[in-house]
């Protein structure tokens, strides 16, 4: 299997190359140029694997330039004994009859970007082995939260590379920070940013084109890639999770082979989701993509109307992960509903850039509107589901797992459509203990600080703090740099001295 480039479809390089690389040279990403096709046979035989299994027989199918002994050694590196959990690596758990919450936050940062980022340093060793023998990478991260911690966490200590990551200084949890700015390694580095996460995320992007600073690297034997879900390497491991949860609804009798189920995921950079449709295009049964959004819409307004309009109000919530205006991942989608012509998605990205907004075709919009049902969840919403979550079914939503819930219900009601659910939750409640506690238990969390409001959190519910963020405790910060957005080229060079 071969990869092409959404804004050239010119290009065509080995998966290899596509996961070294992170992004193409014109700014496109890299998507393959199938999408490769299971039975319902081969769902039915992967019910009864486990985990690792599924995720070697999935990966196998994109990864063509990989033996099936890298594969082996890769995925039993991420999800391997003591690493996550839950031996499930990513279970299921009934909210309500044919509801079901697929907890993606058991691994080391509790966080779903542990899903795929304890694999990519995996994929990046081999792949790099492969594609650019001798370089030393060069992770590069913009984060809105957990994908920061999680690639430091995937990265730390790994021969040949580097990380430095990104993140909005008022734009992530407290929690989240203290991961970050905590974080252990010889090759880490960690900066927070003046502004939000699509500053950091644009000039991420806007380094890793620049031709000038590329030749700068090259000369000291270095070479960019990225750890963001612009990264193919991270988006295909989230693909296997989704085949895997109707493996396990059909493991649990909630449908039989065959039947449809429909998928809700919280999302901001459209990744998580996109593996969703992967899964479907897969051969996977799933009816609707529903995409929740919290009071940063610009999602659910795109896919109720065709147009993408990210200049609007930038709102900091307290579901920060999904705090996002500029969505990366949706070029993928955009270059497939619209027959991979590169040319209309030069296009809408070029409009996007220059005018902030751009409107797909009737055609491209005509099958959006069949995929996908999208709506969103304001803080206040977002509260109130946490609470009735908890109160009714006696489980701890986090915040964006509950932004959600919220959505679902209201898609639920709204259309009357019953088929069976999966909901992906993507983060432990305790590292957003401030805000669950507050739903729990309003005016609680006045004059506490992070670990108090954690130890609230774990009175007044029962729940345990995993011991990776009770640990955090007392930990005195390494990073604790702050630079301009416009700055953040001069960063990158000073931390990799």
């Amino acid at each position: 299997m071969f990869y092409t480039s959404t804004r050239d479809k010119s290009i065509k390089v080995t998966s290899s190359q596509a996961i070294s690389h992170g992004i193409s040279a014109e700014g496109g990403l890299f998507v393959p140029e199938e999408i490769p096709h299971i039975t319902m046979d081969d769902i039915v035989r992967l019910a009864d694997c486990d985990y690792i299994e599924r995720a070697k027989e999935i990966l196998s199918l994109y990864l063509t330039d990989f033996t099936a002994e890298e594969i082996d050694s890769c995925v039993k590196g991420a999800y391997g004994e003591g690493k996550f959990s839950s031996d499930k690596i990513a279970p299921l758990h009934t909210l309500t009859k044919g509801v079901e919450i697929l907890e993606l936050w058991k691994g080391p940062t509790c966080a779903f970007k542990d899903m795929a980022l304890q694999l990519l340093p995996h994929l990046l060793t081999v792949a790099s082995a492969k594609s650019e023998p001798g370089k030393q990478i060069v992770i590069l991260v913009a984060t809105s939260g957990d994908t920061g911690k999680a690639a430091l966490e995937g990265f730390k200590d790994v021969n040949n590379t580097k990380i430095l990551v990104f993140y909005p200084n008022d734009g992530v949890s407290p929690m989240q920070k203290l991961q970050m700015t905590t974080q252990e390694g010889s090759n880490v580095g960690v900066c927070a940013i003046e502004g939000n996460f699509d500053d950091a995320q644009t000039g991420v992007k806007k380094i890793f084109t620049d031709k000038a600073v590329a030749a700068k690297l090259a000369e000291q034997g270095m070479m960019f890639s990225s750890a963001n879900s612009i990264n193919w390497g991270r988006l295909v491991p989230q693909i296997v999770y989704y085949v895997s949860a109707y493996c396990e609804m059909l493991n649990k009798g909630e449908i039989k082979p065959g039947d449809e189920i429909n998928v809700v995921v919280p999302t901001g950079n459209f990744g998580n989701i996109l593996a969703a449709y992967y899964a479907k295009e897969m051969g996977v049964p799933i009816k609707k993509l529903v995409c929740a959004s919290n009071a940063n819409n610009v999602l659910t307004d795109f896919l109720k109307t065709g147009t993408y309009n990210r200049i609007r109000d930038f709102y900091t919530t307290v579901s920060p992960s999904m705090d996002i205006l500029i969505s990366s991942n949706l070029e993928r989608l955009l270059f497939l509903l619209s027959g991979m012509d590169d040319a209309v998605v030069r296009e809408w990205m070029g409009e996007l850039s220059a005018n902030g907004s751009y409107k797909v075709s009737d055609d491209v919009f005509a099958k959006l509107t069949e995929l996908f049902d999208a709506g969103s969840c304001d803080d206040n919403g977002t509260k109130a589901c946490i609470a009735k979550e908890f109160k009714e079914h006696k489980y701890l939503c986090d915040t964006h797992t509950a932004v959600a819930v919220s959505v679902y219900e209201d898609y639920a009601e709204r259309t009357g459509d019953e088929t069976p659910t999966v909901i992906a939750s993507t983060a432990n409640p305790f590292k957003f203990s401030k805000a669950v506690l507050d739903a729990v238990h309003p005016g609680m969390t006045e004059n506490l600080d992070e670990f108090e409001m954690v130890h609230a959190l774990h009175d007044e519910t029962g729940e345990v703090c995993p011991p990776q963020l009770a640990n955090l405790k007392g930990k005195t910060p390494r990073f604790t740099g702050c630079c301009k957005k416009e700055d953040m080229e001069q960063v990158v060079f000073d931390l990799l001295k």
